[in-house]
């Protein structure tokens, strides 16, 4: 089992399970990654995580099973490593891993805005708590951007 921090487009509860294989982020905590900021991946219409000033709002999946990892870990692309980070919870400081692309592929001048399109039904206290609120017109995004 391990503890992940996810930021992007696994924070959408359907995409979610889809690949993870399993119920839609049951057990996650609000959490926030500080020393961080949520940006595009160059060349594509995802987001990677650029060290700097700033704090990136997610969840913190605190056990994660070998094979959902596998099965994420397929859907991220060879573009994502795991690396180890701390985050913050209304529990305290946890390790994670995040998945991150390499310095060089994050875009500084393009910040990434996790809107997706939702039903409102959809966005779990959880993901409210994280950042993501529903708007009219069924859409989410992240507060703050």
């Amino acid at each position: 089992m391990a503890a992940v921090f996810l930021y992007g487009t696994l924070l959408d509860p359907v995409v979610f399970a889809r690949f993870a294989g399993r119920a839609p982020l049951r057990r996650a905590l609000p959490a926030r990654l500080a020393g961080y900021r949520r940006v595009a991946l160059r060349g594509t219409p995802y987001p990677t995580l650029l060290a700097g000033a700033g704090e990136v709002a997610g969840l913190l999946l605190p056990r994660l099973g070998a094979a959902a990892l596998v099965r994420l870990a397929a859907y991220e692309g060879p573009e994502y490593a795991l690396r180890p980070v701390r985050v913050a919870t209304a529990r305290g400081p946890r390790r994670a891993r995040a998945w991150v692309a390499r310095g060089w592929r994050a875009d500084p001048a393009r910040p990434w805005a996790a809107i997706r399109m939702l039903p409102r039904a959809n966005v779990s206290g959880d993901l409210c708590a994280a950042g993501v609120q529903a708007a009219p017109g069924r859409r989410a995004a992240m507060a703050g951007e």
